[in-house]
């Protein structure tokens, strides 16, 4: 334990907002513990780099500066007359804090490769309950904030709902990084207008015009960074490449990898394995984005042939060719591709399909079903967003968008699985 006289007090440097502080010791001891240090070294937004170049944050950088919005949301909140004790502003910061701490390397990759059936959310969890050990119970609030089961439902909203700190800082932080000015926020002008009524969080009406900016941002991010064509498929690209190690791992081939990954690689696990073996979420802990990157770099020499090719590919940059559009593909139109590609290299149907996939993407920019953006009047009135705002095209942003895309293979991969 660090001397009690220990200054932690800390401010950093944040190139979005300038000096952030830290306002209690105990967040210090948090952000100081190896579980958020990891966060440092797993990227923000994954693969979007090789679209981006600058995107290369990471989730310790969003997860201080969610924090520092949310520390700037309860000044205004109290300033409203709505009371917040000194122990629930410290509650929420460590909620908003922590919000993330469950991400793997390179987000959803994992969640759809070596392990199955335990989200994000849920490993997030685990750690906050940990956490709440080693630190002798003063995360409880904390965890009752995050899961929605404090009786101000506010500082739930802070962390999680549809216009969260957490989305706040991340569109202007993505904005800022990959250089893409559509998801530029006022995020000042957002947070100085909210207010609380009926213990639910509200925007003033008279920031009405920064939401609707603010959904209309969420949804041109999505379409221009989130689920870029070449993200997507650098993103699967990782998936299969996850996927195919951990196929011939538990059929007892030798692969080189970091114990951390041997441990995933080499067994099953699911969100039972995290809640009965405390040894699953430690190794989680050593997991990120330099295990994975390490491994596909050495892995572009295995003799297997598709786990070869596919990280030759991801290394120097041959991605997947991708076609979307509104329309299902049929399949007709997939097997045609698996013919061209297992004719062309003499491969397995079944490997085959590491290369030539489909799947569809959702875009929803706002979904009044799941929570709303209410409005507050002087009147007292309280209106929906989507209700009250004057641009048709935020009613418009409710409806969920679904395209489908295919994926296949560039003739490089093609020639990369014949050498082989």
């Amino acid at each position: 334990m660090r001397n009690s006289k220990y200054n932690k007090k800390k401010i950093f440097n944040d190139p979005v907002y300038g000096f952030i502080s830290l306002p209690f010791n105990l967040i210090f001891d948090i952000i100081e513990h190896p579980f958020f240090q990891r966060l440092r070294r797993i990227k923000q937004l994954g693969l979007t780099h090789l679209v981006y170049p600058g995107a290369l944050h990471t989730r310790f950088h969003h997860a201080m500066g969610a924090m520092h919005l949310t520390m700037k949301a309860l000044d205004v909140i109290e300033s409203k007359g709505q009371k917040v004790t000194k122990k629930e502003r410290k509650a929420t910061l460590i909620a908003i804090l922590l919000h993330d701490i469950g991400h793997g390397p390179f987000s959803h990759a994992l969640e759809y490769s070596i392990v199955g059936n335990v989200t994000h959310e849920d490993i997030s969890s685990f750690f906050m309950k940990q956490l709440n050990e080693e630190f002798e119970g003063k995360l409880t609030l904390a965890i009752k904030i995050f899961e929605n089961k404090y009786q101000k439902a506010f500082l739930h909203q802070l962390v999680s709902s549809q216009l969260d700190m957490d989305r706040l800082d991340y569109l202007k932080r993505d904005s800022f990084f990959t250089g893409v000015s559509e998801g530029v926020i006022s995020s000042e002008r957002i947070i100085s207008m909210l207010n609380v009524k009926e213990g639910n969080l509200v925007i003033e009406a008279k920031g009405i015009y920064s939401i609707e900016k603010f959904i209309i941002a969420r949804r041109l991010m999505y379409w221009q960074v989130y689920l870029h064509k070449t993200v997507l498929s650098a993103e699967r690209l990782v998936v299969n490449i996850l996927k195919r190690a951990k196929e011939l791992a538990l059929h007892g081939e030798e692969l080189f990898c970091t114990d951390a990954l041997r441990y995933f690689l080499y067994q099953n696990h699911d969100k039972e394995s995290f809640e009965k073996n405390p040894e699953t979420l430690i190794r989680f802990s050593e997991l990120d984005d330099f295990d994975i990157t390490a491994s596909i770099k050495m892995w572009q020499n295995h003799s297997d042939r598709v786990l070869s090719s596919l990280c030759k590919s991801l290394v120097n940059r041959n991605l997947y060719k991708i076609d979307i559009r509104k329309k299902a593909f049929s399949k007709a139109e997939i097997n045609n591709h698996l013919t061209e590609i297992v004719t062309a290299t003499g491969i397995s149907e079944k490997e085959a399909r590491y290369f030539i996939f489909t799947d569809s993407i959702k875009n929803n920019a706002y979904s009044p079903k799941k929570d709303k953006i209410n409005l507050l009047f002087k009147n007292g009135e309280i209106k929906d967003i989507a209700e009250a705002a004057d641009q048709l095209n935020i009613n418009a942003l409710t409806e969920e968008v679904v395209k489908h895309f295919i994926c296949y293979p560039k003739q490089v991969m093609v020639d990369n699985l014949k050498s082989n």
